[in-house]
């Protein structure tokens, strides 16, 4: 018995020192590529971003100390958004917020959109969210450190954009940004992520675009693992079930937060292509356990992932999809799509 013991106690302390050497060469690796970052492609952004170097350490995870300045830059400002405009947008907000509580949101009209005044009284709305962000962080909620941050650029973006308003899903991807950028320029890449034309689409909920990119992501699907679409065409599990809040959230939501921010990496590199060919390859990482489920454990199964994804399996996933068919990559396949006559599909809710 003592000996098995000793021998446990080995274990056990080879083990601690395993994990200790491990994380000791990360925080190395880590340091080294932010100091690469720094010096070699941040002073020279407009040459170097697009170097093979620099591809291949996007791909790796942007070290956090850099990674807010690597977003703004790569996300841009198309919009032209200045800090004045962001103060400008914020007092705007905070009148209503001061103001009498506005009636409740009549429901949206026939098109889906409501007026520009509705869409501003989703104010209310946010109030609600915040608190649901992240709750186990416990640093947007009430008193919480980040809180008044969140209401403050959710609120100003209402203001700013009265005619897309605030939807459900957007506390997350501004939360994100305010953790890894000063609120202003969390504004100005917030805004400018929800342009982009993917984004766009969900969050003005326009029903026929939202099917177009669904479909464009059933063809690399399908492409990339016939026999799990094949399982799920039986089983009548159509992409709006788990895709729209992935795409949403910007999987900020459905992921680990340090493993989301490593796809966001990517995505501020590749664009709106990244986010379906992460859900490539989520799936492709889950298709054992998929191929054995029917329709209502694959439906919660992927809308509410294992809380535990180890990321350089998902990543090593995500690097064996083909986005590719047919020689058609997905920009020619989503344009091929989008000339098409509209699609019966099912409908879409949210």
């Amino acid at each position: 018995m003592v000996a098995q013991a000793k021998k446990r106690e080995l274990k056990e302390a080879q083990k601690r020192r395993k994990q200790l050497e491990d994380r000791c060469k990360l925080e190395e690796s880590i340091g080294t590529a932010a100091q690469t970052w720094n010096q070699e492609i941040l002073p020279n952004w407009n040459t170097t971003c697009t170097s093979r170097r620099a591809r291949d350490l996007w791909w790796q995870g942007i070290p956090p100390s850099v990674r807010g300045r690597v977003w703004s830059l790569a996300v841009g400002n198309e919009l032209n958004i200045t800090q004045e405009l962001y103060n400008i947008c914020l007092a705007r907000a905070k009148e209503k917020w001061n103001a009498a509580p506005p009636p409740p949101a009549p429901e949206p009209n026939s098109e889906g959109n409501a007026d520009s005044s509705d869409r501003e009284s989703s104010l209310e709305q946010i109030k609600l969210d915040i608190s649901r962000t992240f709750p186990h962080l416990c640093i947007f909620q009430q008193g919480g450190p980040y809180h008044d941050v969140l209401h403050s650029i959710l609120g100003a973006y209402t203001c700013y954009r009265p005619d897309v308003g605030y939807v459900q899903g957007m506390s997350f991807i501004a939360a994100v940004l305010v953790l890894n950028l000063d609120t202003a320029d969390a504004f100005i890449a917030f805004a400018n992520l929800l342009n982009k034309p993917c984004q766009m689409a969900f969050f003005r909920v326009d029903h026929s675009l939202m099917l177009t990119y669904f479909s464009a992501f059933e063809v690399f699907f399908e492409e990339n693992l016939p026999k799990l679409f094949a399982h799920f065409k039986k089983n009548n599990l159509t992409p709006d079930i788990y895709l729209i809040d992935w795409i949403f959230t910007l999987y900020s939501k459905s992921l680990p937060l340090d493993l989301a921010c490593r796809v966001w990496d990517v995505f501020c590199r590749d664009g709106e292509e990244f986010l379906f060919r992460t859900a490539v390859g989520l799936l492709r990482l889950f298709q054992d356990v998929l191929t054995c489920m029917d329709f209502i454990h694959m439906a919660q199964f992927l809308t509410r992932l294992p809380e535990l994804v180890p990321a350089e399996q998902l990543f090593h996933h995500i690097a064996a999809v083909h986005m590719s068919s047919r020689n058609r990559k997905w920009v020619q396949v989503l344009q091929a799509l989008q000339k098409e006559p509209e699609r019966g599909s099912p409908v879409l809710k949210r």
